[in-house]
């Protein structure tokens, strides 16, 4: 799905939809096309969850919630707005570990056949033409997509779970987890998905600055295609987005309430 994402993104001319994407993709180049960039994007991913889960749990321990536990708060709402500001902080910080890949990740998607298309031809590539700064191009687009990203992400998870354990308190906990999971993946990517158009075209460039590339690119795209432009893409990511996120929450959520119990 996220290389169907990123090509939509970065060639809607040619890549109009999700399933004309996929055919295109899979007739041309092989179903193996649709895995290309898997492996910087595994590694992406497991250090930007690390980083995530680790700041946003460290965030709400040095700054808890007054109102939980509170004689004041009667009615045991949570304050929903911290989550939402901390989410944003959480974002800024992994960001910068999955700046990297984002970059290898989305020179590889776009490229078509398979004459160089590995993640490794493409790293040297980068290194020969940028060295080592090429590596960090675009880090104003990747703090302009985690930042918002994240804000929803765990904020519409905190939100979530109030609303089901306010509304339907007999849901068993796990399946409040997956529920409230799924959908702030969705939350998140519908409110990030306007920063993350130009971020992917940004980093799939050859030509991109460390900072300054983001804001020319995406006035470039409003300009040329409209302001919904910014959406492309939107289909896979929600259609990856809810079992994704689920199965992360769930993941987090019982692995917490296992190591609590087993160390503490």
């Amino acid at each position: 799905m996220d290389t169907i994402k990123v090509r939509m993104q970065t060639n809607p001319s040619i890549f109009t939809g999700l399933m004309q994407t996929g055919r295109k993709t899979i007739t041309e180049e092989g179903i193996s096309a649709l895995w290309k960039g898997a492996v910087p994007t595994a590694m992406g991913m497991v250090a930007e969850n690390a980083v995530a889960f680790s700041v946003n749990e460290a965030l709400k321990r040095a700054f808890p919630d007054p109102n939980k536990n509170s004689s004041l708060n009667n009615d045991g709402r949570p304050d929903l707005l911290r989550p939402f500001f901390m989410g944003a902080i959480t974002g800024c910080c992994s960001a910068l570990v999955l700046l990297p890949s984002e970059i290898i990740k989305a020179k590889t998607q776009v490229l078509v056949g398979s004459e160089g298309a590995s993640s490794n031809e493409v790293f040297r590539r980068m290194m020969q033409r940028q060295g080592i700064k090429s590596i960090f191009c675009g880090l104003d687009s990747q703090l302009m997509r985690d930042g918002p990203f994240y804000a929803v992400f765990f904020g519409g998870y905190e939100l979530n779970c109030y609303l089901f354990r306010t509304y339907v308190p007999s849901m068993p906990d796990e399946l409040n987890y997956f529920l409230s999971g799924g959908f702030a993946g969705m939350m998140g990517w519908f409110a990030a998905m306007p920063f993350d158009v130009p971020k992917t075209n940004v980093q799939s460039r050859w030509d991109t600055k460390i900072v300054g590339s983001y804001f020319p690119e995406m006035a470039k795209i409003i300009r040329k295609r409209g302001f919904f432009a910014l959406y492309n893409g939107l289909g896979p990511t929600l259609v990856r987005a809810f079992p994704a996120n689920a199965a992360l929450f769930l993941g987090v959520e019982t692995g917490k309430k296992f190591f609590d119990r087993l160390l503490w």
